[in-house]
């Protein structure tokens, strides 16, 4: 038999082609880069798991229309999600989208997508303004606005507010001033304090608290590229939420400061009155709450009610090896279609302004009023801030603010050390 064995020479040649085999399959088993299975691989990244399964539901209708593309999610927490992205866009390995919000970097760096010239120049029609706005910078238009957060709202534990006696009604008409004659929203938090450990929860929070009293007090966080929140409306918007704390009517800022979470928790747990926030923690509280709730108006300052409304879009990747297959996910993730399944659960605000309908619908098959959340929005906006050094400003202003609410710096040196800290960082960028 031995006559029927092959050469020396035929079975090395037919052990390289084996092993050549074995390994464009483990390529193609390993992840299917580029083309793999005749379908181009697009990847997308988010921050957050809660979003997944939405996206996911989105993402399948997408590919059942458009077999030639698989699109996949990558989950980096928001905690590393910032430096790593900046890592990845820098050295080339970036996913094909991304969420963002503060995208100026990469805008002007020339790592994003035109998405007017992708989309056309009508793809923005049926988005929020707003959130259109945000994503706008010299012209054009960086990221398809996903969900928008609404406005702040106060979240009300009815229990507490029965037992101190107080008319949900009150609310509505609360007004806060550095005036004590025209002030009715401390005095509100005082008769709370009788029936809770904390009636509210003014602190370091820069969305739900700092921009919606310093707006509310007429200031401006930024004026022509430069911050200015060191201002006479500053003074007054910063220097009530801080008297607030030092005086027990909210946390202190030993907790606040160190912990996102701890005014939500307090609330949560029945501590806390009223706890000013935003459409983001709304899934929480009724998944959490185990007392009578609802959503009232934050309260009105010298200046009205105010309010930011930020978004989170998804930007395209400049570099990407796919653009026309990236063009087309960006336009279903901005179509109402696909960005209806984002507030089929309640979950976030749709971006696109005709889905919204959707969120509010889901809430109030639940039994809750989300109305307070968009009708802050009426009276007025104030823009939460941008530029190309916008995150290493907010990283130097942060540790200051800290310290004033802790009572360790005075209100008006506090602000003009961080006005001055934050446009020094942002000019270093």
């Amino acid at each position: 038999m031995s006559g029927l064995r092959p050469k020396d020479s035929t079975r090395a040649v037919l052990g390289i082609v084996v092993v050549a085999v074995l390994l464009v399959a483990a390529a193609l088993w390993l992840g299917r880069e580029g083309e793999g299975g005749g379908r181009t691989i697009v990847r997308m990244r988010i921050w957050d798991q809660s979003f997944v399964s939405a996206y996911r539901a989105a993402l399948d209708e997408f590919q059942r229309d458009n077999p030639d593309i698989e699109v996949r999610i990558t989950l980096v927490p928001w905690a590393s999600y910032a430096q790593k992205l900046r890592l990845d866009v820098a050295g080339g390995i970036a996913d094909d989208l991304f969420w963002t919000n503060l995208y100026e970097d990469y805008a002007d760096s020339g790592h994003l997508i035109d998405i007017g010239a992708a989309l056309g120049p009508q793809a923005a029609r049926d988005w929020d303004p707003r959130a259109v706005a945000q994503y706008t910078r010299s012209g054009k238009l960086w990221a398809v606005p996903q969900f928008v957060d609404g406005g702040s709202a106060v979240y009300v534990n009815r229990d507490l507010l029965a037992r101190a006696g107080v008319d949900p009604a009150e609310l509505e008409t609360a007004r806060w001033s550095p005036d004590a004659g025209q002030d009715t929203f401390r005095p509100l938090l005082r008769r709370l304090a009788s029936v809770s450990t904390w009636p509210y929860n003014a602190a370091n929070d820069f969305q739900s608290i700092t921009l919606p009293y310093l707006g509310s007090a007429g200031g401006q966080l930024q004026r022509d590229g430069q911050f200015a929140f060191d201002s006479p409306a500053g003074r007054d918007a910063f220097g009530y939420t801080v008297g607030l704390v030092a005086d027990g009517l909210s946390p202190s800022a030993a907790d606040t400061n160190t912990s996102g979470d701890f005014a939500k928790n307090a609330f949560l747990q029945g501590r806390m009155a009223l706890f000013q926030s935003g459409s983001f923690t709304l899934a929480t509280v009724a998944q959490s709450a185990r007392f009578s709730w609802g959503l009232a108006m934050i309260p009105a300052g010298p200046a009205g009610r105010a309010s930011a409304d930020n978004a989170i879009g998804v930007a395209g990747n400049a570099a990407t090896a796919h653009p026309d297959a990236v063009r087309r996910v960006l336009a279903w993730l901005g179509s109402a279609a696909g960005n209806r399944y984002l507030g089929a659960n309640g979950a976030t605000i749709p971006a696109v302004v005709s889905e919204q309908r959707v969120y509010r619908d889901y809430w109030a098959r639940h039994g809750v009023d989300v109305s307070p959340f968009f009708d802050v929005l009426r009276d007025k906006t104030i823009r939460a801030g941008g530029g190309a050094g916008f995150p290493a400003a907010l990283q130097a202003m942060t540790p200051i603010f800290d310290e004033m609410y802790l009572g360790r710096i005075p209100v008006p040196e506090a602000l003009a050390r961080a006005q001055r800290e934050a446009d020094s960082a942002a000019a270093q960028q």
